[in-house]
């Protein structure tokens, strides 16, 4: 159980970032963002959400400890889908270079507002209605088999599209459409997101954390991806296993939260963090390392 106190503290120094990230972001508004600059920030905001995590366990527990990790990992290679659409809305509305910072900003303290109330009510939610867990395993599952089998992101591109099209006939400016859509953007990723962590933890306190930590880097890493996003070609396809296993990991739970422990004669594992943990990143390394040897091939080529 997480005390007031450390909910209070935490809550006080994650504002005292993110006041400082606007702050710069504001005085750097009409400025471009260069690639040392980004990878700058990026490597902060990665190198703190590792130094929360290890000092996490010396207040928690080992097994806490695990699931932020596991949590933050999740949360955090699933926003490269969300910075590839970013790509996409702010092309296609020809935000100035300098204004990507603000737009990038706000669209993402929005998402975070929501998830946090999203958050909440989906641990009351959970918390009252066990079955809530087949509700979220049978929506991952279907989510992860729909991603595997897409071969892009076209029909995220079209959605968008249609969206933008219809605020631009209302008499939206491009900056404002770029706001409203990078909020409603991430908010839909949160129906993935929100989901899989919970199949991780459902620790309030690290779900909130792993998902804060997850957003705070994105607007740096915005303007790192670049040629990246597109040799990372089998991401998706890891993001697809990452979501099919949680997905398959919370009927587990949920079966054995019934009392149920044998299907047809066959044992029903319990998955532990642990090995929750070892999945994620594994699938990670090893889609990551597999894309860039089929990229540099075909560089080569």
């Amino acid at each position: 159980m997480i005390s007031t106190f450390a909910w209070e503290v935490t809550v006080a120094a994650l504002a005292a970032i993110v006041i400082l990230d606007f702050s710069w972001a504001v005085i750097r508004r009409n400025q471009n963002t260069t690639l040392k600059e980004a990878s700058i920030w990026s490597l902060f905001y990665i190198a703190l959400a590792i130094a929360f995590g290890i000092y996490l366990g010396t207040w928690t527990d080992s097994a806490t400890q695990q699931e932020f990790f596991a949590g933050w990992l999740t949360e955090y290679s699933l926003s490269f889908d969300n910075l590839f659409v970013f790509v996409l809305i702010l092309a296609r509305l020809k935000i100035k270079e300098e204004s990507k910072q603000l737009a990038l900003l706000f669209g993402i303290l929005i998402a975070l507002i929501f998830r946090v109330i999203a958050i909440t009510l989906g641990a009351a939610a959970i918390e009252a209605f066990e079955w809530m867990f087949f509700l979220f395993g049978a929506f991952l599952v279907v989510t992860a088999f729909k991603l595997f089998s897409e071969s892009g992101h076209e029909s995220e591109d079209i959605k968008e599209s249609k969206l933008i099209t219809w605020l631009q006939n209302r008499g939206l400016k491009p900056f404002g459409i770029a706001l409203i859509t990078l909020g409603l953007t991430d908010i839909l990723f949160a129906l993935d997101s929100i989901p899989a962590i919970f199949g991780l933890t459902q620790n309030v306190y690290v779900v909130i954390t792993a998902n804060v930590f997850a957003l705070m880097g994105l607007r740096q890493l915005y303007f790192l991806i670049g040629g990246l996003m597109k040799r990372l070609v089998y991401i998706g396809k890891a993001l697809s296993l990452i979501l099919g296993f949680i997905g398959v990991k919370l009927f587990f739970h949920a079966l054995h939260a019934y009392d149920i422990h044998e299907f047809v004669g066959v044992h029903i594992p319990e998955i532990s963090i642990a090995q929750s943990l070892t999945f994620i990143i594994t699938s990670l390394g090893v889609a990551t390392v597999a894309s860039l040897l089929k990229t540099r091939r075909e560089l080569k080529a």
